[in-house]
């Protein structure tokens, strides 16, 4: 149902959470201002695995067709011993017991194209207006609106309602609940993509198997799948630093990533070198947040639930926030109903997962005697059994809508 307020509502962030609630928010008839504070428009980062949840949402709006286009169907994911080398576990991605219980597909993708399609269909919806160089500094609410205050300029921008999208490191989080800095895991990430003509041997045939590995070792793992048609190859590298301090940037070094992989097997060993040095990643995430929704201002995304990356679920769920918030907006004509059962919808699910992400964390990363009993529990598992992540890749039924259209199906970061 469309708002007959005739101010925008403001999303703030142009981030894959942000785009897709701005599209979201537009197909369910409310014209969009969304507000980014780079200069352009751009996402960083490398590879990220969009499980069947994430491809529903993207079908529901609208642009699982043109995300396929450039992401890769694995057949299967895999869970590898790093230290011996040795097949732990593994999931068919193509077989009938996945597409019987899934009617989307599990993509990998490089998250450049994911933003730059959704990029495109907000570009292309005449609700939206996309706005560039704005630093939001405050969001001051009445009873029927919100006026968003930035650094750049004086202009204040009225809007019937506020979505806050602005990721780990959330102002408007921060504001509305008066907590402090993320928390770190003490973990740190090396990731990239490199061309898969660069890979030899071992990495050129495991490239063009296009499973999606996860190497877990004592207090490291490592992660490799195809993206971009399988043009480049995604590696993430990631690691408990034990030099760890709150106040420095001194700690998970090149040489700490060295020591700590140093028992991997041949296999990671050689995959290493190539994992692109460039930048170093601190793994940060919050316990999960019961409230979501302020009067006219809803969390989203990484501002409302940001978790390790343990369940590859960050942007999955923010794609899922996007598309319960939109079904939310056209049931309610009034934002700040809309707003309180979006959140009414969201929040126990969201919380669940970032949870969860935090024990398959614990799981992968299991030393000695741990990790032999990992490995020997998982071993006769079925790769036809999905009943362990199965709630992770199917939304809750009240935030189910019929997708735009059906997916066909095709052939953990």
């Amino acid at each position: 149902m469309p708002s007959s307020s005739p101010r925008p509502l403001a999303v703030v962030g142009g981030g894959i959470g942000g785009l897709a609630a701005a599209l979201a928010a537009a197909r369910a008839g409310r014209a969009v201002t969304l507000v980014e504070r780079a200069a352009q428009f751009g996402e960083i980062g490398a590879g990220l695995q969009l499980a069947p949840n994430a491809s529903l949402a993207l079908d529901e709006l609208g642009v699982l067709a043109d995300v396929r286009r450039n992401a890769v169907l694995p057949p299967r994911l895999v869970m590898m011993d790093a230290v011996s080398g040795t097949e732990v576990t593994s999931l068919d991605l193509r077989g009938s017991a996945y597409t019987d219980r899934f009617a989307h597909p599990y993509l990998v993708t490089h998250r450049t194209d994911l933003h730059a399609a959704l990029l495109a269909a907000c570009r292309a919806e005449p609700l939206i207006t996309l706005r560039t160089g704005l630093t939001v500094t405050r969001a001051e609410q009445d009873g029927d609106h919100v006026r968003l205050s930035f650094a750049e300029q004086d202009e204040v921008l009225p809007a019937d309602a506020v979505v806050a999208a602005d990721g780990l490191h959330s102002r408007l989080r921060r504001a509305l609940t008066g907590e402090g800095d993320p928390v770190c895991s003490r973990y740190v990430a090396y990731r990239g993509a490199i061309p898969t003509g660069r890979m030899t041997g071992r990495m050129s045939r495991a490239a063009a198997d296009e499973a999606v590995m996860v190497w877990a070792g004592p207090a490291m793992h490592l992660v490799q799948y195809p993206v971009r048609r399988g043009e480049l190859y995604n590696q993430v590298a990631v690691f408990r630093s034990d030099s760890y301090t709150p106040d420095s940037d001194d700690w998970g070094t090149e040489a700490e990533l060295e020591r700590r992989f140093a028992t991997a097997c041949d296999a990671v060993r050689d995959a290493l070198p190539l994992v692109a040095r460039d930048r170093r990643w601190p793994l940060y995430d919050r316990p999960p947040l019961q409230r979501w929704a302020y009067g006219r201002i809803a969390l989203l995304g990484d501002a409302a639930h940001p978790m390790l990356q343990y369940l590859a679920q960050g942007a999955c769920q923010a794609l899922e926030d996007a598309t319960a918030l939109g079904r939310a907006l056209r049931e309610l004509p009034d934002a700040a109903d809309a707003f309180t059962a979006y959140a009414a919808r969201r929040t126990e699910r969201a919380g669940r997962i970032q949870t969860g992400a935090h024990l398959f964390g614990e799981l992968c990363h299991l030393e000695g005697m741990g990790a032999t009993m990992r490995n020997l529990a998982l071993a006769h598992r079925s790769p036809a059994d999905f009943d362990d992540l199965a709630w992770v890749w199917t939304p809750a039924p009240d935030t189910v809508a019929a997708p735009a259209a059906t997916a066909s199906i095709g052939a953990p970061a």
